[in-house]
């Protein structure tokens, strides 16, 4: 780690008192490699080491894709795209929850919310949302693919999220475009956010929780047919 942070010595002070409301403990397994967006896995390390630093209830364990230890874990989680977190139980049950690419700019507002909703339970969605994802019994994948410097992306990201945590069929990832382009390519992403459901349902732009939920539920149906 470099000698100079990258978070700066006030934001840590609030960030501290943030993690402080936290009463469990959280989970991240974080993956990168030398070969795919190294300095952008660089940089993640570097956010996650330093905000370990600010509470004890955060414990991340740290890979490298080119050693063979981490190659179980890589498995494991299916990680096909680095640097990525993956959020954890304390037993190793993945949450569901990830990063893929930094989560700078706006999005590093999202990991430390991700964070303490995780350490302390709640979830930001509202009961009807969270009663209609109680119908998902298929997995379902969502990608929200984001910039940085998109200000609408947070909200996106952070209702996929919690539907990750809501229902554990459900993995969300957020995907930042500019370091896989050619995922961001593959998925026709003009403009963000760009939520990608299984594969077979889209939604472009911030839109209400229900609207997610309701696309959601239409993918799985989709499957069936």
């Amino acid at each position: 780690m470099s000698a100079m942070g990258l978070i700066g010595e006030k934001d840590k002070q609030t960030i501290r008192g943030w993690f402080s409301q936290m009463t469990q403990d959280v989970y991240i397994k974080f993956f990168w490699s030398n070969l795919e967006n190294k300095d952008f896995g660089e940089a993640t390390k570097q956010i996650l080491e330093e905000l370990s630093e600010l509470t004890d209830k955060l414990h991340v364990s740290y890979y490298n894709a080119a050693d063979d230890e981490a190659q179980e874990e890589i498995r494991r989680y299916n990680v096909e795209k680095f640097p990525a977190i993956v959020f954890v139980r304390e037993d190793g049950t993945d949450t569901g929850v990830r990063f893929c690419g930094i989560p700078s700019g706006y999005e590093f507002t999202s990991l430390i919310e991700d964070i303490i909703d995780l350490g302390t339970g709640k979830n930001m969605l509202q009961p009807s949302t969270l009663k209609a994802l109680e119908a998902v019994d298929k997995p379902v994948h969502i990608q929200v693919f984001v910039t940085p410097t998109c200000p609408y992306c947070p909200r996106a990201v952070r209702i996929a999220h919690a539907m990750a945590m809501a229902n554990p069929h459900i993995r969300a990832d957020m995907v930042e475009a500019t370091e896989f382009p050619e995922l961001a390519d593959r998925y026709g992403v003009y403009g963000v956010p760009k939520t990608v459901i299984n594969d077979v349902e889209e939604q472009e732009g911030a839109v209400p929780e229900n609207i997610i939920a309701q696309k959601i539920l239409s993918a799985i149906q989709a499957v069936e047919l």
